[in-house]
């Protein structure tokens, strides 16, 4: 027998829940659960997408208070926890978005290797991140 016959094959394990803090996941993994996770922010925070849209579009005044819940803020809740709920929005959207044009391209190509899937979801994590910066740093004024 040569030594690609005697080498034993790893054993794969379920792991416990006290693993899960030291269990390196690979980026795709990383992607997916964010994909699922960007799904359930939009899904809780529609009501709060619909009143600023409500707001947005039904008349001149209520334009004000729209655009007046980002410098006074809403009633109790002030103006920079207002800004960073749509900066979790903004990054449930772009993640949410990006991942599922992954996954179609995914499907489409019918690339599925694990160095493709690899790089896509770097891409992926990247990108979402870079654009959540940036439209950020648009929301909090920088620019």
């Amino acid at each position: 027998m040569t030594d690609a016959t005697n080498k034993s094959r790893p054993v794969y394990r379920n792991i416990h829940v006290t693993q899960i803090v030291s269990y390196r996941l690979p980026p795709a993994g990383i992607v997916s659960i964010l994909h699922r996770v960007s799904g359930l922010l939009m899904f809780l925070l529609l009501p709060f997408v619909i009143w600023m849209f409500d707001k947005s579009l039904t008349s001149d005044i209520s334009y004000d208070v729209f655009t007046n819940a980002f410098v006074a803020g809403v009633g109790v809740v002030p103006a920079w926890f207002v800004k960073l709920v749509v900066l979790g929005l903004i990054w449930g959207y772009l993640h949410h978005f990006i991942a599922g044009v992954r996954h179609l391209w995914m499907d489409a190509t019918h690339s599925v290797s694990k160095a493709q899937g690899h790089s896509s979801a770097l891409v992926t994590l990247v990108l979402s991140l870079a654009l959540t910066v940036l439209l950020g740093a648009k929301l909090f004024g920088v620019y």
